[in-house]
């Protein structure tokens, strides 16, 4: 039996005297409506269940190194699990019921007959049982994707219109920095990323997956094995947007906004189609990276920045339940100092459009769509966001970048390349940004709010857009359209070199 931490001993302490509080209190959990009606005709169902002890972080120090308050927090996050867990694990194991505990967020995946989710909705200790039915992955219809050529262009346009280059002409390119994709997987062995990832040891030429990819689909389909040891990529969008982020075969194809980062990844969508559960399994091992058996996690080899492309929408079965589930996680990373860039959602060109997490979250960096021409692309989410539980800033999306017909690797052959379109492109422009701004100043990396700063306010507005929303003028920034603007990286290093050649030191989260 391992010895306990006084920080664990601390979390005990707490969380023991709010089981005592809790039991007294008597709440009934909340039980998503869907899955009420659904056991009404007997069968069993997929569910996550959402405990009511929540790890007491105000216990943790702002003192150290973000790598030393990344260890802290999952300490706590797994000691609250464990302490808490305990009693319902036991209930689950006498029903014979498999399941799968998480930390990052208290809560516990299972499938439950209609008698056993009526005995968990009394339990004193369970606040809430969400659906956990997959949620497809949406693009923009096919006509939308396909107005530029597919051919080498050397130096992709959407890497040329953020300004990468540039920067890469000042020795910076992402060197040092970590960038991971969470998505339908990656496909590794791809000439433009194969170099670029973190399990890759070119003097050898031997790979090591372990800590550097996690599989949290754990059944077959046709393109990838269940709990793949390796990399696989069974929808190619996860690969397109890593070759976003780092692409570079060398030659013709600069695709990648941050060729010199490393990538490591999880497949969190089984041919597009996601979970609650397996979008939590994702972020908990990005949090802290296990081993190949899942064991032995790591918070020091967690990513800088991770990009997602995709959205857990309530109308696809992300309720308000699941939808604060995944908040939890989201929001576990990013106290982890992990700067979190998602999609603003492919709903557009209607206002209030950006309606499923992970964009909708105030802390996340959302970014949204434009074409070639520097005009918004018009499947774009637009604001405002509703208010909520960590929502309700009216001017998502923070900024734009290039999303429309974007060309990058897939996963039809290790040198294969296509076009696509969405928000999806976007995002992982600005992923690709924030590993380079990382690079040039160390300051940066464990900092997620600086580096959002830093891109916000050196965005450039598109003047081609006079779309109204919200009730904010289109010239007026940021605005729920286009946010602040289009990424500019020029602007966002200048800046940045001389907020810290004057030793301003960037605010620590």
């Amino acid at each position: 039996m391992h010895s306990l931490s006084l920080r664990s001993l601390l979390v005990r302490a707490t969380l023991a005297l709010a089981a005592t509080c809790t039991a007294l209190a008597g709440h009934a959990a909340d039980v998503d409506a869907v899955l009420r009606t659904e056991a009404a005709t007997g069968k069993s169902v997929d569910t996550l269940i959402v405990l009511r002890a929540k790890a007491p972080k105000s216990l943790l120090s702002n003192a150290g190194s973000y790598l030393e308050r990344r260890r802290a927090l999952v300490e706590m996050l797994r000691a609250t699990a464990d302490v808490t867990q305990a009693d319902l694990r036991g209930w689950l194991d006498a029903q014979g019921v498999p399941y799968r505990p998480f930390w990052i967020t208290n809560a516990i995946q299972a499938q439950l007959t209609p008698a056993q989710l009526e005995a968990l909705a009394a339990r004193s200790d369970v606040e809430a049982i969400g659906s956990n039915a997959a949620i497809a992955l949406r693009l923009p219809a096919p006509e939308e994707t396909a107005s530029l050529p597919l051919a080498p262009d050397a130096i992709e346009w959407g890497v040329n219109k953020i300004k990468a280059p540039q920067v890469w002409a000042r020795g910076i390119n992402g060197a040092g920095v970590v960038i991971a994709g969470q998505d339908t997987g990656i496909r590794w062995t791809h000439t433009a990323i194969k170099g670029k990832y973190r399990g890759w040891d070119a003097v050898n030429q031997v790979a090591d997956h372990n800590y550097n990819w996690h599989d949290s689909i754990h059944s077959a389909n046709a393109s990838c094995p269940a709990d793949s040891p390796q990399p696989c990529d069974d929808d190619s969008h996860g690969s397109h947007t890593i070759g976003t982020m780092v692409g570079d075969d060398g030659g013709s194809n600069q695709v990648g906004v941050a060729p010199g980062a490393k990538w490591i990844g999880c497949r969190n969508m089984n041919a597009g189609n996601g979970t609650p559960a397996t979008y939590n399994e994702c972020a908990q091992w990005l949090l802290a990276p296990t081993d190949l058996a899942g064991a032995n996690p790591d918070p020091d080899k967690a990513p800088d920045v991770i990009s997602n492309s995709w959205g857990c929408p309530a109308s696809e079965g992300c309720t308000a339940i699941a939808g604060t589930e995944i908040r939890t996680a989201i929001e576990n990373l990013i106290a982890g100092g992990i700067m979190f860039v998602a999609s603003a959602g492919n709903e557009g060109s209607s206002c209030s459009t950006i309606g499923s997490a992970p964009g909708t979250l105030d802390n996340v960096f959302t970014i949204g769509s434009t074409t070639s021409a520097d005009a918004m692309s018009t499947f774009s989410s637009r604001g405002p966001v509703a208010a909520g539980p960590g929502t309700g800033a009216s001017n998502k999306p923070d900024v734009v970048a290039p999303g429309s017909s974007v060309r990058s690797i897939t996963n039809a052959s290790d040198t294969a390349y296509g076009s696509k379109s969405g928000t999806s492109m976007a995002a992982p422009h600005a992923a690709g940004a924030v590993a380079l701004m990382m690079q040039l100043h160390p300051g940066l990396k464990g900092n997620p709010a600086a580096v959002a700063a830093l891109l916000r306010s050196t965005a450039v507005p598109l003047t081609s857009s006079t779309q109204t929303c919200g009730g904010i003028a289109p010239t007026t920034f940021p605005n729920p359209v286009q946010g602040y603007g289009q990424i500019d990286l020029v602007a966002a290093f200048d800046k940045a070199e001389k907020i810290f050649a004057d030793n301003f030191e960037a605010p620590v989260r």
